[in-house]
């Protein structure tokens, strides 16, 4: 996937017109499909790993919503981004845990059941906290439309989740038959996504791509050292440092560009820290699960 996404971006980014086919007004459903897709590989079962270790689960949840938003809105002001860049870098900050961090942690060696316990309640409490975040730490570059943003959120999220939920539950031979090209799926829908983030901005990324390219980069390598370093100072097992350190640099980029391209689309750059993050966390979840591998 990460290969896939990388030769997506590039492509994009020297052939727009090739590739700007795929609208960015498809970005909001390209990402409803994508969160259809996670509800029909979960079952209500999954959430109830929460009651059986809150500690952990809000401990991780925590950690993603305050180290991820404080990191944005520090590298923001430290690289002094132009204010649509800054507002992008923060939505990315504060959106949920990404869903291929799951699949990360399991190649990682990583605990599962606590990396899908968090991704699941991140994703549920995001349309409160994620525009609540968005204001307090963007707020100061653009007006911030909270109900609009929660009423975005929901119907991105929530509802195709519980749609996939309800298939799952009571057609169960639907979501068999189509489970197998999930991945396949994912995959191509999110390479969609990026392609339309890049090549709508191709021309404003050769001014400043290198920058944000950093800052991305950062941000999600900082989240997970900082994500380690606090399952190591509490003390928890290092699988389950693992999980918390892969789940708060991992976020819902998908989410950051279809809210930018939705609520901001005037700033044209707000869009493009999401897919940058898109591609690059991919590449390095594959690299991070290489090493705690070894």
């Amino acid at each position: 996937m990460a290969a896939i996404v990388l030769v997506a971006a590039v492509c994009s980014f020297f052939f727009p017109k090739v590739t700007g086919v795929v609208r960015t007004s498809w970005v909001t459903p390209l990402l409803g499909c994508v969160m259809f897709g996670m509800g029909l590989t979960l079952e209500l079962k999954d959430f109830g790993k929460v009651f059986r270790r809150p500690k952990d689960v809000l401990i991780g949840c925590v950690c993603q919503f305050v180290i991820m938003p404080l990191l944005a809105w520090g590298l923001a002001w430290a690289f002094r981004l132009p204010t649509e860049l800054a507002l992008g870098v923060v939505l990315v900050g504060c959106c949920p845990g990404g869903t291929s961090s799951n699949v990360i942690t399991y190649l990682s060696k990583g605990d599962v059941a606590l990396s899908v316990g968090m991704t699941g309640i991140s994703t549920l409490v995001a349309p409160l906290l994620t525009p609540l975040l968005v204001k307090l730490f963007a707020g100061a570059y653009i007006p911030v439309d909270f109900w609009g943003m929660f009423l975005s959120i929901v119907k991105v999220i929530l509802l195709p989740i519980a749609l996939g939920l309800i298939i799952k539950k009571y057609l169960p031979k639907v979501s068999t038959a189509v489970l197998p090209f999930l991945p396949a799926f994912s995959t191509l829908v999110i390479t969609m996504i990026v392609m339309a983030v890049v090549s709508a901005n191709s021309g404003k990324l050769h001014e400043c791509g290198l920058l944000v390219i950093g800052v991305v980069m950062l941000h999600n390598l900082l989240g997970y050292g900082l994500g380690y370093l606090v399952g190591w100072g509490l003390k928890m097992e290092p699988a389950k440092r693992i999980a918390v350190s892969i789940e708060v640099g991992m976020q819902n980029s998908g989410l950051a560009c279809s809210l930018a391209a939705t609520h901001f689309a005037t700033m044209a750059l707000a869009g493009v820290p999401g897919a940058i993050f898109s591609v690059w966390h991919n590449i390095s979840g594959a690299l991070y699960a290489r090493i705690f591998r070894r």
